[in-house]
């Protein structure tokens, strides 16, 4: 009788290995899309960024105008948020090639390095960056001038800054700061002469004049720059992009993005993509 019941115990655990296996190769086999529609949870990983994410420093709660979207489009796609992990530039795309999280709920800038290793979502609204110097240096109103190995650009690393420089200025050095760092940290190497030059969006560069004013200024009318800002998804996971692009085509039609962007100052900072 024993036997006969280590037998049948033998059994039943490898028809439950095997089913569990089974179980587990089916879910390594589903997309992004379908997890995320069947556990109605998108997992957010985020990089903090004035005014498009921020992070309160006492209660550690997020806000701004990439938080507000991401929370805005789940709940019209019916999914729950949970923002797991905080990342920087440089790794964020890793994280979503590791599966640490669904997307990137801090909108990115596209280019071609980055198509290699992520999928983009439209841009529900585009960004413009321009050189800010430090107040009253004249240098590079021809920014030709900036392409000379007497020049340093302040950039954090892997943040569009640090292509800019590599595209535009390559003879130029560069003082890389981690990605981790904010941008105070890159206005302040400005201002300690650790760099003579930066390229930022207005937004960022009035948030830094907020507590500096006057310190910085921007060196012409015309941007280096003019890109969309869209969410980032691991390469592959088409489907989750076209799920994701609805929703932001309601948020710009309906005109959430435009209260979004008034909601924290910055309609004027930012035009939405219609």
């Amino acid at each position: 009788m024993k036997k006969y019941l280590s037998i049948i115990i033998g059994i039943i655990a490898i028809v439950a290995l095997v089913l569990g296996i089974t179980a587990h190769s089916r879910n390594q086999s589903l997309s992004v899309s379908d997890k995320v529609v069947n556990s109605g949870v998108i997992r957010i990983g985020y990089i903090i960024y004035p005014p498009l994410l921020e992070k309160d420093p006492k209660t550690g709660q997020l806000s701004g105008v990439s938080y507000d979207l991401v929370e805005a489009a789940a709940k019209n796609l019916g999914l729950k948020t949970d923002w797991v992990e905080e990342t920087g530039w440089g790794t964020a795309i890793q994280g979503l090639t590791d599966h640490r999280y669904d997307i990137l709920g801090t909108e990115m800038w596209p280019n071609s390095a980055r198509a290699r290793e992520a999928v983009f979502s439209i841009a529900p609204m585009n960004s413009t960056i321009y050189p800010y110097v430090r107040t009253g240096d004249t240098r590079f109103n021809n920014l030709a001038n900036i392409n000379s190995g007497n020049v340093t650009i302040g950039v954090l690393d892997g943040e569009m800054a640090q292509f800019i420089a590599a595209e535009d200025y390559p003879n130029a050095k560069t003082d890389v700061l981690p990605q981790l760092d904010s941008y105070g940290q890159v206005f302040q190497d400005l201002m300690d002469r650790k760099a003579d030059i930066v390229f930022v969006e207005p937004s960022v560069a009035d948030d830094f004049l907020k507590q500096n004013p006057g310190a910085i200024e921007r060196v012409q009318t015309t941007p280096v720059r003019t890109l969309g800002n869209s969410f980032a998804f691991a390469r592959g996971e088409d489907s989750m992009v076209d799920m994701w692009n609805i929703a932001m085509n309601e948020l710009v039609t309906n005109g959430t993005v435009g209260q979004i962007l008034q909601k924290y100052g910055v309609s004027t900072e930012y035009s939405i993509n219609k």
